[in-house]
This record gives C-alpha cells, sequence and structure tokens, in this order.
C-alpha cells in the first residue's frame, strides 16, 4: 500500500515538474564561485540566478553561493572550475588575456553605447562561431558591461597629449587601448584598484561608469572623459565544470539552460542600470565629466584603430577567423538590437 502511495505521488510531481530525481531523493549539490562582491548588483543577479534554478528544478538542485573571490578569486575563477575546486565560475575573460582569442575581439574599442548592447553581442559572438577555446567548460551564458571609459585622479583629460605619462589600471584589450592612446597601463584586478589609485600607485583606470558606485572608485577619482566612440567592453563568463554538467539529468539540464537564456539580459539591463546609479554617484562626490571636441574625438578613433588591426593578425596567426568575427560584432552594433 506504502509503495503504491509512493508512486501516486512520484507520478503528481513528475506530471509537475518532470524531475523524475525528485522522486528517487538525488539532490545534486554545487558550488558557484563570483569574485563581485555579494552587495554588487552583478552578484545579486548571480545569485537569484541559482535560487531560480533551485526553484524550478523543485529543490533537485542546491546551489552553495560564494561572493568576493572566497572559493576562487577573479584570475582563479575560470581554472577553478576547470579542475573541479568550483562547479560553477563567474568572471572577466580579460582575466585570462590571450586565452580567448576569438571572444577576446568583443572586448575591442568598437564604440558599445550600453550593457545590453555588449551583452546581446557577447552571446552573439559566442553562438555563431561557438569558439573551441571555451571547450573544457559548459557556457552557460555570457554578460557585459556598458561602455569603457577612461577615470582620472587628480589631472583631467581632454586630449591625446594629457594622456601622457598617465600609469592607468586596464586589462585585457582595455590595456592595448591605454597604450595606444599614450598611457601606460597597469594590469589588476577590479578589487585591486580602489586602493591602488588611492596610494598613487596608478593615476585612474579604465572602466565603466558603474564602477564608480559598485566599487566605491568615485571617491578616489576626480574626472570622467566620455569617450563613448572607442569605447571597450569587458565580457564576463558564467560557465560550469563539464564533467559536473554532464552528470545532470537532461531535464535539469534544460532548466538551467532555460534559465541562463532569460538571465543574460537581465545582466544587461542591470548594466545600464547600476551605470546611471555610478554617474550619478560620481557627480555627488563633486567629480567632473569631460566631453572631448569633435575633432579631438576623431583623432582617439584614429589612435585606437590599430588595436583592432593588431588583434586581426594575431589572433589570425592563432587560427581565429579575426577579421569575420570583427566584422561579424560591427554588424551586430550596427544593426540597432
Amino acid at each position: 500500500m506504502k509503495r503504491l502511495m509512493l508512486l501516486a505521488v512520484c507520478a503528481v510531481l513528475l506530471g509537475v515538474s518532470g524531475f523524475a530525481s525528485v522522486c528517487l531523493g538525488q539532490t545534486y549539490r554545487l558550488t558557484y564561485s563570483s569574485f563581485f562582491p555579494p552587495s554588487h548588483v552583478q552578484s545579486v543577479l548571480a545569485e537569484e540566478w541559482a535560487r531560480e534554478v533551485e526553484k524550478r528544478t523543485a529543490g533537485a538542485v542546491v546551489i552553495d553561493f560564494y561572493p568576493a573571490g572566497t572559493l576562487t578569486g577573479a584570475r582563479q575563477a575560470y581554472d577553478g572550475v576547470v579542475q573541479g575546486i568550483s562547479d560553477i565560475g563567474l568572471s572577466a575573460l580579460a582575466y585570462s588575456r590571450g586565452r580567448f582569442p576569438l571572444m577576446e575581439a568583443v572586448d575591442l574599442p568598437l564604440g558599445y553605447t550600453s550593457g545590453a548592447q555588449a551583452t546581446r553581442v557577447a552571446n552573439s559572438v559566442y553562438s555563431h562561431f561557438v569558439p573551441r577555446e571555451l571547450q573544457d567548460v559548459h557556457v552557460l551564458y555570457f554578460h557585459a558591461h556598458g561602455p569603457g571609459l577612461l577615470h582620472t585622479r587628480q589631472k583631467a583629460v581632454r586630449s591625446l597629449e594629457d594622456m601622457q605619462g598617465l600609469k592607468l589600471r586596464a586589462t585585457g584589450n582595455s590595456a592595448s587601448v591605454v597604450k595606444a592612446l599614450g598611457g601606460t597601463p597597469v594590469a589588476m584586478s577590479m578589487p585591486e584598484s580602489y586602493q591602488s589609485i588611492q596610494r598613487g600607485v596608478v593615476d585612474g583606470g579604465m572602466y565603466p561608469a558603474e564602477t564608480n558606485k559598485g566599487w566605491k572608485m568615485a571617491e578616489v577619482v576626480d574626472y570622467c572623459t566620455e569617450a563613448v566612440p572607442v569605447a571597450y567592453t569587458t565580457t564576463f563568463f558564467v560557465v560550469m565544470n563539464k564533467d559536473r554538467w554532464e552528470s545532470l539529468p537532461g531535464e535539469v539540464q534544460e532548466t538551467i539552460t532555460r534559465i541562463s537564456r532569460e538571465w543574460a539580459p537581465r545582466h544587461g539591463a542591470a548594466w545600464d542600470e547600476s551605470d546611471a546609479e555610478g554617474r550619478a554617484f560620481f557627480a555627488e562626490q563633486g567629480n567632473s565629466f569631460i566631453t572631448l571636441e569633435e575633432a579631438e574625438m576623431a583623432r582617439w578613433k584614429q589612435a585606437v584603430e590599430p588595436v583592432v588591426q593588431e588583434y586581426v593578425r594575431q589572433a589570425a596567426k592563432r587560427g581565429v577567423d579575426a577579421e569575420g568575427v570583427v566584422e561579424f560584432i560591427r554588424n551586430e552594433l550596427a544593426s540597432g538590437r
């Protein structure tokens, strides 16, 4: 009798949720590592993703979320997933410069105007090209911030000449942008940047407006040079250990995939909302926005074009259809979607 009752309960559960693992009492416990601090909107969204997975799998999946690099740091997150230190990881591709030659194109200074736009481009590039460089993990989704802009401490930058001698925090392709504009790039993760600027180790950095509030950077800088036509982005990955992914039942995989497709644009929208908040917080500190003259902006665009061409040359040497990727991205940007 008890067996019949159990089968009946299972049948109801299967009819409602489709998760046989619930009936079998199987729970899949996963770890999720993120370098964003817990209060950062991107960290909040990442944890909400985890809770949504738990909800829609009726508890068949339980995810332990580790923010602020407490499980693996920003630079170690990807390898941490590959090695199984964490099951899921969120960090920036730029922290492993040279490792992702095709996806690196997304971060080029191609004039991004929003996080929603950059996020759409990043996921479109991956879906279209399916780069081999990410075959050692299961990709859940990407998101990317709004226009990366120049922020400086003490010195206002209104021309390329003003860039001379400045040491600026920059990672990935943004480091090439800084160098092309005449500054000296210094690689460091975002958690390291606040004190480095405050202590004068660097004179500022290239980052999106959201960082002014999300990472409190507006407290240690004074100026923002708004050169949007040469703005870059930074692509963030959410990936899962391949073996762990393959150990999940098909219905769980399908659910996680659906949620991930929903969550990517939410991250993009959040980047834009936090950009607006970052700009407001920046102004509240008494800091100044600088708009370049049209002729000067043309000089900046000309200065960074070699960054794109150098990417094409170097990526092509590694077997990447670099010209095709750049053309694809420029078409996506021009589409206005």
